[in-house]
């Protein structure tokens, strides 16, 4: 029984089968207050390539109830099952398909989710379709290389807003029609639905006219910034038009930030949904804004690569994602007007840290992934689909050349609109606008799976002169279960040469002296252009960040790093030097007490604030997880006193102050440094320039319950001064993390015996429930994680499911034992595929945790 799954085979062969014309979809959601389900009303037409064949179309509805096939009544009780409705005795041309059904709204984020906001009692709905539930709301060919046009009939409360793909006429009694959509698949078609706050702008140019809109929830009107949030989008706009040399494909484009939205955002062709804690409620710090604008702009990108150009099957994701990233930081770091012309050093610090872990982990996989069917798509949204492709992207820029990389974009855009690809054919266009042959290229680096590791060989003379100079790869074996082999790879990279020269202010910085370009392949590559010359302080592998590779220092750059990484004067160059310490940290090969003292060493140097953030995360975890447990304490203590001499040393109102009060909150240990929280929560006690604001208050609430000084009655006073969705999911988070054996019960009970929470809640219960500094309380919870995480896998939608098995996995137990039970029950179990990835995954973390804490001597 295939249950809700589909195989790429069964999509194959339906798509050879089929032509599918248009969907015309009416809905009634007009009790949408009340929940339950909503009427479903779906019209299809379609030709099949064979008279009398038969096929199917999908469906995952509580009941359906009426089926209607070329005038022929089709019983629903035979005809549907298994999420399937069969349609025997196809016409070749002009079927045409009408199926009525009840559909259910959801709680967990998926299909037509439903959220009532505390604040005004009102319900919100939106719609969520990728990977494969277009099918809860409305019966269709569920693949995406099955395009049709859309044309969407909505029935909607008096009062509420309705917005979809397309626009629509204005409603009467209720109702709301929308234009047809172009060809485009269903799983980014979308409708969002109810008294929603709404500001409209336009965007033109060159007589070019797009409406633009944005949207969110009354409760967040006071805090939306829509001024700023349509310069960004204005920016990408230009930015992105002229690189793809394409006009924007659709008629207007909204941004709708919605409610317990499980992803960063979602690119529905021209009505992206984002998720809504973009809309911020309190200060945050730059590195937010500029995390807001990357999703912005990745998915305006999205809107040429995935939306107007898609893929025929899920194997090629990986396009649609690493492409979109890979733009999002090109356009923030090069388009006219923006605001973080440095992101290309985020890009480096974030995106391809979370490439480097995932790429080491049992589950890695080609960037061009093998996907057999939904179950495995559905695991696969990763580092690797997302990062490291964006960063293999970025390598093919440079082996290429970027202009002559958009130009084969451009002609691909052009010869695939509104149709669906394969990878080949984007290496096609490629190939024209480039001049080189990239079968090879792409077999090694699409096709293989793994990172390599590059480090220099440098021999100097008595004068120290360099006498030679090269650059050795190595392909480290993958780890264990992963599948392929270990492959070197061709490199386009730069290599940096750097001095300490006087900064001018009594310090020294590190600027770089020397750049040179080159190709690496193979395993030695010697480098004759840095012969002759004298060995600089530093060098640096893979300056500029051009490829996706782990770099080590030599022993004298290595040095020099220690002492004075605050003092590099690129922002790019330090980002990189503090990826190599954290890969060695988490790799142990440097010790997680080297690690605090190199962090401690260099962060109040550190003037990029998403990088002293990555750090304050970075740190953290590093002495959670890897650090020695009989010196673990220790660490702890030395790490809240440093973050609370930065918190008071930083400039008043300032981010860095900000981020190191959120760091000290989260660590905060002795009697006297949790009175003061407890002081700053009460007024008592101030640091100047510090807002203790609604979300910095909840940071401090939830320490102060993690450590038992806060029970239920202050967690109640909290969330009275913030009845919000927000404040309901930081009291949840709170009275999970409380150190007590009741607590924990009654956060297990609300998330695995009960299937009740809603998606955001649910998560919100798992992050207060696990804390590390709750070993011995959590410890009975292993044995019924594994007796209860199968059946809750096999009953629950693939979200819910997923936050439970990943989320409660008892990583925090580092020890033999953990990985025992896990094998143990890997072995009794065989559970499916997508299940013992996710376990897999997170016994490496416990592996990985083990071999840290041996080093850290």
């Amino acid at each position: 029984m295939p249950g809700t799954n589909l195989t790429r085979d069964e999509a194959r062969q339906r798509a050879k089968l089929l032509t599918v014309h248009s969907y015309e979809i009416d809905l009634d959601l007009s009790g949408a207050q009340d929940g339950g389900t909503f009427r479903s009303r779906t019209t299809v037409r379609f030709d099949s390539a064979e008279a009398g064949a038969e096929t199917f179309i999908d469906l995952v509805a509580p009941e359906a109830l009426e089926i209607v096939l070329n005038g022929t009544a089709l019983a629903p009780q035979t005809a549907f099952a298994d999420s399937r409705i069969t349609l025997p005795g196809l016409r070749e041309r002009g079927n045409e398909l009408t199926v009525v059904a009840d559909c259910a709204y959801t709680n967990t984020g998926e299909g037509l989710h439903r959220f009532v906001d505390p604040v005004d009692q009102q319900a919100y709905l939106y719609t969520q379709f990728e990977v494969p539930d277009a099918r809860r709301v409305f019966a269709n060919f569920e693949q995406p290389d099955l395009k049709a046009t859309f044309q969407f009939t909505v029935k909607a409360p008096e009062g509420w807003t309705v917005v979809s793909n397309s626009p629509a006429t204005e409603p009467k009694d209720g109702v709301w029609s929308f234009e047809p959509t172009p060809r485009m698949s269903s799983y980014i078609t979308a409708l969002i639905a109810g008294p929603y706050h709404a500001v409209h702008s336009v965007y033109e140019k060159d007589g070019q006219r797009v409406p633009l809109g944005i949207y969110c929830r009354p409760s967040l009107a006071e805090y939306l910034d829509a001024d700023a949030i349509f310069d960004v989008t204005r920016v990408a706009f230009d930015y992105f038009q002229e690189k793809f040399d394409y006009p924007y494909p659709f008629a207007k484009y909204d941004q709708l930030f919605v409610p317990e939205f499980n992803a960063g955002a979602m690119e529905n062709a021209g009505a992206v949904t984002i998720r809504d804690q973009y809309v911020f409620r309190s200060k945050v710090t730059d590195a937010a804004y500029e995390a807001r604008a990357t999703t912005i702009t990745h998915e305006l990108a999205h809107m040429w690569f995935g939306d107007l150009v898609t893929m025929e099957w899920w194997n090629d994701l990986w396009l649609n994602e690493s492409f979109a990233t890979f733009a999002e930081a090109s356009c923030l770091a090069e388009a006219t007007g923006s605001r973080w012309p440095h992101s290309w050093t985020t890009f480096a610090n974030s995106m391809k840290t979370w490439a480097y872990r995932q790429d080491q982990l049992p589950s890695t996989h080609p960037i061009m992934a093998d996907i057999n069917d939904l179950d495995d798509v559905l695991v696969n949204f990763d580092g690797i689909t997302y990062a490291k492709g964006a960063s293999v992207l970025k390598q093919l820029v440079a082996y290429v050349g970027q202009d002559e990389f958009f130009r084969g974009v451009q002609a691909y855009f052009k010869r695939h609109a509104f149709g669906n690809t394969r990878l080949s054919d984007l290496l096609t266009a490629l190939e024209e606008t480039s001049g080189r042959d990239l079968k090879s290229w792409s077999k090694l680096w699409l096709e293989t799976a793994g990172i390599n590791v590059m480090r220099p060989e440098i021999e100097t003379d008595a004068e120290g002169a360099i006498t030679s100079f090269a650059v050795r790869q190595e392909a480290p074996a993958l780890p264990a279960g992963a599948k392929g082999e270990a492959t070197l790879r061709p490199h386009r990279i730069a290599i940096g040469c750097y001095e300490l020269r006087d900064g001018g202010d009594g310090g020294q910085r590190l600027v770089r002296t020397e750049r040179v370009e080159l190709d690496v392949d193979g395993e030695l590559t010697a480098v004759p252009q840095l012969q002759g010359k004298p060995r600089p302080a530093v060098v640096l592998l893979n300056d500029d960040d051009l490829t996706y590779t782990k770099i080590r220092l030599d022993d004298e750059s290595l040095k020099t790093v220690v002492a004075h990484l605050g003092d590099f004067e690129s922002g790019l160059a330090r980002a990189l030097c503090w990826a190599a310490a954290w890969d060695m940290t988490r790799d142990a090969q440097l010790p997680t007490r080297a690690y605090l003292d190199l962090v401690l060493s260099g962060i109040g140097k550190e003037s990029d604030i998403g990088v002293v953030q990555s750090l304050h995360r970075q740190v953290k975890l590093a002495l959670d997880l890897y650090a020695n447990p009989s010196w673990r304490e220790a660490g702890l203590t030395r790490w809240t006193e440093a973050t609370l001499a930065h918190l008071r040393a930083a400039e008043a109102g300032s981010d860095h102050q900000l981020a190191w009060a959120r760091t000290f909150s989260a660590t905060a240990r002795t009697p006297e440094q949790l009175d003061l929280l407890e002081g700053l929560l009460e007024g008592t006690q101030t640091i100047e320039g510090l807002a203790v604001d609604t979300e910095l208050r909840w940071s401090f609430v939830q320490r102060l319950a993690a450590v038992g000084r806060y029970d239920d009655a202050e967690i109640s006073a909290e969330y009275e001064r913030d009845k919000t969705a927000a404040g309901e999911r930081h009291a949840a988070t709170a009275r999970a993390a409380r150190p007590t054996a009741e607590a924990k019960a009654e956060a297990w009970e609300q998330v695995v015996e009960s299937d009740k929470l809603p998606n955001a809640v649910q998560e919100a219960v798992i992050g207060g429930f696990i804390q590390t500094d709750q070993h011995e309380l959590l410890a009975p919870y292993t044995e019924k994680y594994f007796a209860a995480v199968k059946d809750i896998w096999d009953s629950r939608s693939h979200e819910m499911a997923q936050q439970v098995a990943h989320g409660l996995y008892p990583g925090v137990q580092v020890e033999q034992a953990t990985l025992d039970a896990t094998d143990a029950w890997l072995e009794a179990v065989q559970p499916s595929a997508a299940l013992r990835r996710v376990v897999l995954e997170s016994r490496a973390g416990v592996e990985r945790s083990l071999r840290a804490q041996a080093a850290d001597v």
